[in-house]
C-alpha cells in the first residue's frame, strides 16, 4: 500500500505535517507493506532531507500513493481526482468558504475523510491537534494579561522551540491572585489544564471559585451543565443536553462576575445557547479582562470574538458597550486571543503529537479490515456521492 504526505499549500502556510520522518519509520516497521512517498516543502517544521536521510522518497509525483494526508484543506486545482484523502475539511458544520471544496471532492470521485470524523463506536473523536492549541492558548491568555496590565513581557509561543520553552517562560513570571474559568473537558480543554498547572497555578472547586477571595491564582475547570442549564429549570444529564441544546441557556454570568480570565475549550453546536453575551460583558459587575478563544467560533457562542486573529497579531480589544474592535490598551477594553491555528505555534510538538495518535488509532484499519468501524465511521464521500453518516450535508453541496 502507498501512502502520500502532500504539501500544504493554504495561506497562511501551516508548519504542521501528519507524519513526522520518525513516525514514517515506525508505521514502516509495524506494517512492512507500507511504502511513503513526500511532497517536497519549504515551509514544514521537517525538511526534505530529514525525511530522506531515512530513506523516504521525496517527490512531487505522489500520483501512484492511493491515500494522501494532509493537514489544512487542499485547494481544489490541487485535487488528484480518484484518490482516497485525508485531511481537516471543515465541511462538516457546512461552513460555506468550503462548499465548493466539498463539490470538487465529489465531482473528482475523492473518497474523503475528514480528521474530525474519526471517532470511536460512541463518537469520541480519536485524534486532534487539541491537546496542543490548548496549551498554547493558556500561555498566550497569561501573555495577554502580562502585556495588557505592563506586569511582564514574555515572548510569543511561535518563537519558541517548543512545549518545554513555553513552561519555562511561564515559570518565571510572577502571577497576581487571579481567577480563571475554562469552559471545556476535552483534548484542549485538557491542554489548557496541563499548561496551568505547570504555572503552579492552584485547581479548585466551582463552589470556591464562585464564593472565596485567594491569596493565589486559581483556576476552575468547568462542563457543559456548568455553564448551561434547562430553560425549564430541570435538572437533568449531559446526554439531554447535547440531545436537546435548544431547551437550554447560558449559565455563564455568574462566573463573568469572579473571573479575571476565560479561556474557552469547548466544542460548541450549532444548536447551543450562547455562552458569553454582550450583555454580560456590558453589565457593571463583569470582571473579565482577557478572553482566550481558543474554540474560535467568529460570531458564535462568545460574542467579543469579532474575528479570528493570527499568530503575527494574537491580541486585539474588544469595547462591550459598542461591540466593537478597539486598540488592546483602551481603558474600557476586553483583550481578546482568538488565534484560530493556535497548534502551528508549536508545529513540531503538534505533529509528533497527531502523528503517534493517528499511528495507534487509523493506520491499523487498513491492515485490519477496519473490525472496529474507523474507516467506515469517518468516510464522507464514496463514488462520486455523501456516505449515509453525512447525507445532511447534501442541501450544502447542491447549492450552487
Amino acid at each position: 500500500m502507498k501512502f502520500g504526505i502532500i504539501k500544504e499549500r493554504k495561506n497562511p502556510p501551516d508548519r504542521r505535517v501528519v507524519f513526522s520522518p520518525n513516525e514514517i519509520k515506525t508505521i514502516q516497521e509495524q506494517f512492512p507493506v507500507v511504502s511513503f512517498k513526500v511532497e517536497p516543502s519549504d515551509i514544514r517544521i521537517f525538511s526534505d532531507a530529514e525525511y530522506q536521510n531515512l530513506g523516504i522518497e521525496v517527490t512531487d509525483d505522489l500520483s501512484d500513493c492511493e491515500v494522501l494526508f494532509g493537514v489544512k484543506e487542499v485547494p481544489v486545482e490541487a485535487l488528484i481526482p480518484n484518490k482516497k484523502y485525508f485531511f481537516f475539511s471543515h465541511t462538516i458544520k457546512k461552513q460555506p468558504y468550503n462548499q465548493k471544496l466539498l463539490q470538487a471532492v465529489l465531482e473528482k470521485n475523492i473518497e474523503l475523510y475528514d480528521h474530525e470524523t474519526i471517532v470511536d463506536a460512541a463518537n469520541k473523536r480519536l485524534i486532534g491537534f487539541g491537546r496542543y492549541a490548548g496549551i498554547v492558548g493558556a500561555y498566550n491568555a497569561i501573555r495577554a494579561f502580562g502585556i495588557k496590565f505592563e506586569l511582564f513581557k514574555m515572548p510569543k509561543a511561535s518563537t519558541l522551540k517548543g512545549r518545554e520553552a513555553l513552561v519555562q517562560q511561564v515559570k518565571r513570571q510572577i502571577i497576581p491572585p487571579i481567577k480563571i474559568v475554562v469552559t471545556g473537558t476535552g483534548k484542549v480543554g485538557g491542554g489548557v489544564k496541563e499548561m496551568l498547572l505547570e504555572m503552579k497555578i492552584k485547581e479548585v472547586s466551582v463552589e470556591n471559585f464562585l464564593t472565596k477571595k485567594f491569596t493565589q491564582p486559581v483556576f476552575t475547570q468547568i462542563d457543559v451543565l456548568e455553564y448551561n442549564k434547562r430553560i425549564d429549570g430541570q435538572k437533568l444529564d449531559t446526554k439531554d443536553f447535547y440531545k436537546n441544546p435548544s431547551e437550554y441557556e447560558s449559565d455563564f454570568e455568574r462566573f463573568t462576575k469572579v473571573a479575571d480570565i476565560y479561556i474557552s475549550g469547548h466544542f460548541h453546536a450549532n444548536a447551543a445557547p450562547q455562552i458569553l453575551s454582550q450583555k454580560m460583558l456590558q453589565a457593571s459587575d463583569c470582571a473579565i479582562k482577557i478572553v482566550a478563544d481558543v474554540s474560535c467560533d467568529v460570531n458564535g457562542p462568545i460574542a467579543c470574538t469579532l474575528r479570528a486573529s493570527t499568530i503575527e497579531e494574537p491580541l486585539y480589544g474588544y469595547l462591550p458597550i459598542e461591540n466593537k474592535e478597539v486598540d488592546v490598551f483602551h481603558p474600557a477594553a476586553i483583550v481578546v486571543m482568538a488565534v484560530d491555528n493556535l497548534p502551528c505555534e508549536l508545529p513540531k510538538d503538534a505533529s509528533e503529537g497527531f502523528g503517534e495518535m493517528f499511528t495507534q488509532h487509523v493506520i491499523p484499519a487498513f491492515f485490519n479490515n477496519d473490525a472496529d468501524g474507523i474507516l467506515e465511521r469517518a468516510k464522507m464521500t464514496q463514488n462520486g456521492e455523501l456516505t449515509e453518516r453525512f447525507s445532511y450535508l447534501q442541501d450544502y453541496v447542491a447549492k450552487k
